[in-house]
């Protein structure tokens, strides 16, 4: 009697996937779609609001209960705006200060960060934690040295006293540190064998390499100190010096009774030149912030 014959049996494999429906997004792709659009709706939800605000009439902005879009859209108020203030001295002001604070802090932070990535010295670790630990100090701290150093070198109440002490930049200095610790060092290396001096290497190389990074710096500081309030408030006096932050301050009136779509409609203006520089400037805002993903 033959022996049955041997069947090879098959090997246990994985269970194959069930294959979703075209047309149906993953649970975790609804999920995140689900945050960003909480997350949109709660960042520009107060500009839609302030810009909504701006184009009501002075009786329609107290309504109760608010309406989110205006009955009948009135750009009144942005004509009462350059009424009650010198709306083009401001607006020149700040863009000359922060303007010339954005240019120095590219300038400086990537000169600092570059002596404190390439170059090495006695001290140098020290300094750079000093300069670092200078971030922790609040500026309502320093503003009185400053006050008093500004007013000793004769610059009080002008607009260099806003733009000289802003310079100098900590966080500037360690963001374009790291970014040079990120490039190669090959290019020095040549440079050198070339005879090229520091300034040459710097200025010829790695400045240009540099530009993505200098333009974080540069866009972050221009959103800083186009919004800023609290050192002009101390370093100014004079109206003619005032920066477009102070200058909204007077649509409240001396007693912050005034319209609160003019007021508004003063905020919607102020907006205007950060959002025309960060949409000319994403791109290298972008390349900077995806430096040293990938070599």
């Amino acid at each position: 009697m033959s022996a049955p014959a041997h069947t090879p049996s098959r090997t246990a494999g994985p269970a194959p996937r069930r294959r979703r429906r075209r047309g149906l997004p993953s649970p975790g792709r609804v999920a995140g779609f689900l945050f960003l659009l909480v997350a949109a709706v709660a960042v520009l939800g107060p500009v839609m609001w302030t810009l909504s605000t701006s184009l009501r009439s002075p009786s329609e902005a107290f309504d109760l209960p608010p309406k989110f879009f205006p009955t009948e859209p009135d750009t009144t108020a942005y004509a009462e705006v350059a009424r009650q203030i010198d709306l083009v001295r401001l607006v020149l002001n700040s863009a000359l200060v922060t303007a010339l604070i954005a240019a120095g802090q590219m300038l400086t932070a990537a000169m600092a960060g570059y002596v404190f990535a390439r170059m090495r010295f006695r001290g140098s670790g020290l300094m750079f934690g000093v300069v670092l630990a200078t971030m922790m100090v609040p500026v309502q701290v320093t503003i009185v040295p400053v006050f008093m150093l500004v007013r000793g070198m004769g610059l009080a109440d002008t607009l260099l006293a806003l733009i000289i002490p802003a310079i100098p930049t900590a966080f500037g200095t360690f963001l374009m540190r790291q970014y040079f610790m990120g490039l190669p060092n090959d290019f020095a290396e040549a440079a050198a064998l070339d005879g090229a001096s520091p300034w040459r290497t710097f200025f010829s190389i790695y400045a240009p390499l540099s530009l993505p990074g200098m333009a974080i710096v540069g866009i972050l500081a221009f959103n800083y100190h186009w919004n800023e309030f609290f050192r002009p408030l101390i370093l100014t006096i004079s109206e003619q010096n005032f920066t477009l932050p102070l200058g909204l301050v007077s649509l409240q009136g001396n007693l912050g009774t005034g319209s609160i779509s003019v007021v508004l409609a003063g905020v919607v203006i102020s907006m205007i030149p950060a959002l025309i520089v960060f949409v000319f400037g994403q791109r290298y805002l972008r390349e900077g912030l995806t430096a040293g993903s990938s070599k």
